[in-house]
Parts: C-alpha cells; sequence; structure tokens
C-alpha cells in the first residue's frame, strides 16, 4: 500500500476546444464552484479546432479565484524553454501562485513537423525534455548570480539573463509511461501525470511504473514521496454498474480510492467536456474518496489543494 504522503486532489482534464469558445473557461469555472482543486488543459498547437493554451489558460486564470490551473500536457517540441520558463512564471505572478507545469517529450510528430517543428527520434525527444527541465528551473533561479548556459544536445542557452522567479515552487509534472521517461520522471520530476485509458493493462499497470518511478529516485538521491501521482481518468455516470469508472459515483468513489491505496495515486483529472459530470465528480465523488482514502490510512479527510 505505498502512500507517497500526498493530500488527495481531484480536477479537470479539458479539451481546448475552440467552438463554443468560451465552453473551456466555463468548463474551468464549473469546476472551481464544485470544489474541485485543478483545472488542466491539453496542449495541441497544430490542431486549429484548439485553442491556444497559454490565452486559454491566462483566460480562465483571470475568470477564477481559487482554483489551480496546469498544462496536461505542454507540447515542448514546439515550445521553447526559455520562453515556457518565463510564461510560467508569468502566470504563476499573476494568478497569484496558482499554476503547475505538465510537460511532454511530443507526439504526432507529422504534425509538428507540418507547422515548423522538428522531427526527434523517440531517444533525442526525452534527452531534449531533461535538458528544458534544466534550463525552465534555471530560468526560475533568479537568484542565480551568472547568465544561465546550457550546452545541450537538443536545447542550448547561451547566457540567458535569469527571472522572473514565480509566485511559488512551481511543480514540473511529466506525461511518461516509457521506461526512460519513467526514469527522467524520478529523477527530476515534481509530479507524474500518465491516462488511464493508454495504460493497457488498466491500474494493474500502475505498480510496475510506479516502481521504476521510485528506483530512479532513490538512485538518484531522491525520495519517492517528492513525485506526485496523478491520473487522467474518464468514465460514465450511470444509475447501474458496469465497468471501470461506469456507474454511480460510490462505484466511482470505490475504484478511485483503491487506486489511490494500492498504487498512491493523489491526484485524479477527471477528462470531460459535461459541467455536470464535473460537478458530480467535485461534490459527490471527491468527498467520498477523501472519506475512504482517510478511513483506510487511520486519519481524518483532508481538504485538497496543489
Amino acid at each position: 500500500m505505498p502512500d507517497y504522503g500526498r493530500n488527495l486532489l481531484f480536477g479537470s482534464f479539458i479539451t481546448p476546444a475552440a467552438s463554443p469558445p468560451q465552453h473551456a473557461v466555463e468548463l474551468t469555472v464549473t469546476a472551481e464552484s464544485s470544489g474541485l482543486d485543478l483545472a488542466t488543459f491539453q496542449d495541441h498547437p497544430y490542431q486549429p479546432r484548439f485553442l491556444d493554451t497559454w490565452t486559454l489558460l491566462s483566460y480562465a486564470a483571470a475568470r477564477t479565484e481559487r482554483i489551480t490551473l496546469a498544462t496536461n500536457v505542454l507540447n515542448l517540441p514546439l515550445r521553447q524553454p526559455v520562453i515556457v520558463a518565463r510564461s510560467a512564471a508569468s502566470l504563476d505572478l499573476l494568478s497569484g501562485g496558482r499554476f503547475e507545469l505538465g510537460l511532454g517529450a511530443g507526439a504526432f510528430w507529422d504534425a509538428i513537423v507540418a507547422v515548423g517543428g522538428e522531427r526527434l527520434e523517440p531517444g533525442d525527444a526525452v534527452t531534449g525534455l531533461g535538458e528544458a527541465i534544466r534550463i525552465i528551473r534555471g530560468v526560475w533561479d533568479e537568484a542565480g548570480r551568472t547568465p544561465l548556459r546550457v550546452d545541450g544536445k537538443i536545447h542550448q542557452v547561451r547566457g540567458a539573463k535569469r527571472g522572473p522567479a514565480p509566485a511559488h515552487d512551481v511543480g514540473i509534472w511529466l506525461g511518461a509511461y516509457k521506461p526512460r521517461m519513467l526514469r527522467l520522471t524520478g529523477q527530476t520530476g515534481d509530479g507524474w501525470v500518465p491516462s488511464l485509458s493508454y495504460l493497457p493493462g488498466g491500474p494493474a499497470d500502475l505498480g510496475p511504473m510506479n516502481e521504476t518511478i521510485d528506483d530512479a529516485a532513490t538512485a538518484a538521491g531522491r525520495n519517492p514521496a517528492v513525485v506526485r501521482r496523478l491520473l487522467n481518468i474518464s468514465g460514465t455516470f450511470s444509475a447501474t454498474g458496469g465497468g471501470l469508472l461506469q456507474g454511480p459515483p460510490d462505484q466511482w468513489a470505490k475504484e478511485l480510492a483503491a487506486m489511490a491505496l494500492e498504487h498512491g495515486i493523489s491526484g485524479f483529472l477527471l477528462a470531460t467536456d459535461s459541467g455536470e459530470d464535473l460537478a458530480r465528480f467535485g461534490q459527490e465523488v471527491a468527498p467520498q474518496v477523501r472519506e475512504l482514502v482517510a478511513a483506510a490510512r487511520g486519519g481524518t479527510p483532508e481538504a485538497g489543494q496543489a
């Protein structure tokens, strides 16, 4: 029963559809009013059906007061790391410390190349992500006395000025599935955010993947507990039970509590374009999960915060 020492978070995984243009923002407002902790957004800059993620994040931040916003995950091959760092810090400062940065090594390479990005081999994409994390954290290190220099294989920075620093210690969460990405998550990430639908074996795959992250963290001299484990989920609410996350809220609560207790998942992000489902998730499912996990661990439910 892994316990990574994290309070439970619940949130939304929003598709930034451009039609209707306000829908993603309204879902964020609904998520906040329903008591959810996070509103997270996909990033596919080559997709004309989607709004630009940074613009959407900024607009959503201005429409909300409490909820934390995050990329889930940012398409790094089309984002220059120094600019990512400054964009993330800017949004965190303007929102009062309500931003977390999810990063991905890249996918859909034909689409990336079509809009001017460089096609990378899988190993180089992971190398580039590791270099980008170093650059981003270097830019945030406003107290650094020397200009930032990184001579990487994929990313080079030759004397960039540091800053601004974000309002809080922004977490870097990685969308990772394969061994090398999982090891990078353990070595340097603050969080892991896969999608349940991408795991062929379902929740059972979480155990071995967690072990890879834990082993890499330990080898790097880190406590594995510093890496938050989040999970993108989807499902259907119905009056009668069916398969996994197919049924009434109390079934959802039991199944999510099992993932928290068996695999240390401390953040669940619901992918849906339904405000009604988000409200049900925040008001009915989340409190039950917190109660079930607290009871199993011999404590009392804690309110979530990112």
